[in-house]
């Protein structure tokens, strides 16, 4: 039943500082990594995003729900984040695609929430300290409830969103695929054209909807695999190409799909395209490493380029790869390209194989939220496909 009345809610991070606001109904108690994201639009999208998995969430926009939640725009069938911290939330949504508001989805789905705090100054304060874990609870405590950090932070994320089965998605077979249709539509008609289907191969270690939606309106037939599957397992579907997708968490922690991520490299000549965490591991298994960032890159107009040229991308990521280790020999420098820094900190942001058809950014791609920047990377990977597969030397 939605009621009107509001419960006093409490924010406490574990460095001790705590925050008070209001809630629509009494917050059982959760527990997350608290981050913030800087995006003005696209609540929707975060809320149901897997690569916010066990993360409490400061919307840094002022006000949420103005253009409530429709159908279309959710990133998984499920609720990922662990909590949603606001300055307010809008109680009359007014959008032709709403269909119901942010207050009754988050009643409905009992989402931990707390608004009226002020989150300008919170996120200042991560900013400053660096993103930490904190709890959402009806009532204030006088000592903080200890949890051991280091547990969390060790917890294989990707290991807990990851398909457990393996299903097939094509153009004929996905329901209300219209609905969610956003690429290039000159393009796709392209490719169709051509009458050739391919194969791609999307390694889930917590795929969002809309790298789906790319992958089919380029005329793609999909197998969503695991994160677990092997070499052996991936090459039974003699794929045309593979997509390492997003996904929550420290990928240092997913060894066993850098052990076939590098069996990929090696021993195929597969094309392969890494996306945010797809990113990462693809350079892990390059030899590279990875490191915690102090608060992450999470919003909607990061600057990604290099050499006088520059995206306007959506990131949501709190590791990154390791600049000096492609430096390094061992790291087989002279193959790898680095084609984006993040030109807020210069962190590395894409890379491409010199010799094999692999590359990867750690921005999204699929994102598009509002501007198209980076729908030409989809193209390409199609394309390094067809001249792999097709065209003769």
């Amino acid at each position: 039943m939605i009621t009107s009345s509001l419960c006093q809610a409490f924010l406490h991070l574990d460095n001790g500082v705590m925050y008070k606001g209001w809630s629509f109904v009494q917050n059982s108690v959760s527990f997350g990594e608290l981050v913030f994201n800087t995006g003005m639009t696209g609540y929707q999208e975060i809320i149901t995003d897997p690569s916010y998995s066990n993360q409490i969430v400061v919307f840094t926009y002022p006000e949420l729900g103005n253009t409530g939640l429709n159908e279309k725009d959710n990133e998984s069938n499920l609720i990922h984040v662990k909590g949603i911290v606001a300055k307010n939330c809008c109680l009359y949504p007014s959008n032709w695609q709403n269909k119901i508001s942010l207050k009754e989805f988050i009643i409905n789905k009992k989402i931990p929430h707390i608004f009226g705090i002020d989150t300008r100054s919170l996120t200042r304060h991560l900013r400053s300290q660096g993103v930490m874990c904190a709890y959402i609870l009806h009532k204030p405590i006088d000592q903080f409830v200890t949890q051991s950090y280091i547990n969390f932070l060790n917890l294989d994320l990707v290991k807990r969103i990851t398909k457990s089965n393996v299903f097939l998605l094509t153009k004929k077979n996905i329901l209300g695929y219209d609905l969610f249709s956003y690429v290039n539509k000159k393009k796709a008609k392209e490719y169709k054209k051509e009458k050739k289907t391919l194969n791609i191969i999307l390694i889930d270690f917590g795929c969002k909807n809309n790298i789906i939606a790319k992958l089919l309106d380029c005329n793609c037939n999909i197998y969503v695999l695991p994160a677990t599957a092997n070499y052996k397992f991936i090459s039974i579907y003699k794929p045309d190409g593979i997509i390492l997708s997003n996904g929550p968490g420290d990928p240092s922690l997913v060894s066993y799909a850098i052990q076939t991520i590098k069996k990929l490299i090696y021993f195929s000549n597969i094309p392969m395209f890494g996306i945010c965490m797809g990113h990462q591991l693809l350079n892990l298994a390059l030899g590279g490493s990875t490191f915690k960032l102090k608060f992450g890159h999470r919003g909607l107009n990061h600057p990604s380029g290099i050499n006088q040229f520059s995206d306007i991308t959506s990131q949501n990521h709190g590791f990154a790869v390791e600049l000096s280790d492609l430096n390094k020999t061992n790291v087989h420098t002279e193959n790898v390209f680095i084609t984006y820094l993040n030109l807020n900190d210069q962190t590395i942001g894409g890379i491409i194989h010199n010799y094999k058809p692999i590359f990867s950014v750690q921005h999204h791609p699929e994102a598009s939220p509002g501007p198209h920047d980076s729908n030409y990377l989809f193209q390409f990977f199609i394309e390094l496909i067809y001249k792999l597969k097709y065209y003769k030397y």
